[in-house]
């Protein structure tokens, strides 16, 4: 009988053993799927965080697309064959980054016009006041020279006249 309980308690013993194998295997499965998990949720909402921003992306630019639409058509009104080569241009870009990089080009060139609007417009003005300014010195001196004249000179001019 002593055999009997020694080979009991050896087998009590291992399975003991076995029990705890299997509790440390089992924590660290939970271990292990917990960092999954985790790494899961994290992806998961970098994704969503991406998803949103390319979203409001594609909502910008169909809001610049609809502005440029809204563009053609007074383009139509004033160059229709201008706004037809446009229109062909943008129906060749299919793709978002083609877009963009389109909307950057134009972006660029516009405010290099819009550049050369002032610097036009200010030498406008600069000339519009050299005129002004020449055309009241010769109103001036003309007026100085009529005062410089006799009243009998003006009245044989206007009667040559």
């Amino acid at each position: 009988m002593s055999n009997d309980v020694k080979q009991w308690l050896a087998e009590i013993k291992e399975l003991k053993q076995q029990l705890a194998d299997t509790i440390r295997d089992r924590d660290a499965v939970t271990e292990s799927a917990a960092n999954w998990r985790e790494l899961y949720n994290t992806e998961a909402q970098q994704r969503r965080t991406e998803a949103k921003l390319a979203q409001q992306q594609i909502e910008t630019l169909k809001g610049q697309i609809q502005i440029l639409q809204q563009e053609s058509v007074q383009l139509k009104s004033e160059n229709p064959n201008a706004a037809s080569a446009i229109a062909e241009e943008v129906g060749k870009l299919q793709q978002v980054d083609q877009l963009q990089a389109k909307l950057q080009e134009v972006m660029i060139e516009r405010d290099r016009l819009l550049d050369a609007l002032k610097v036009e417009q200010g030498n406008h003005a600069q000339t519009r006041k050299s005129l002004t300014a020449v055309i009241g010195d010769t109103i001036d001196q003309l007026t100085k020279e009529r005062v410089a004249r006799s009243p009998s000179e003006d009245s044989q001019e206007i009667k040559n006249s």
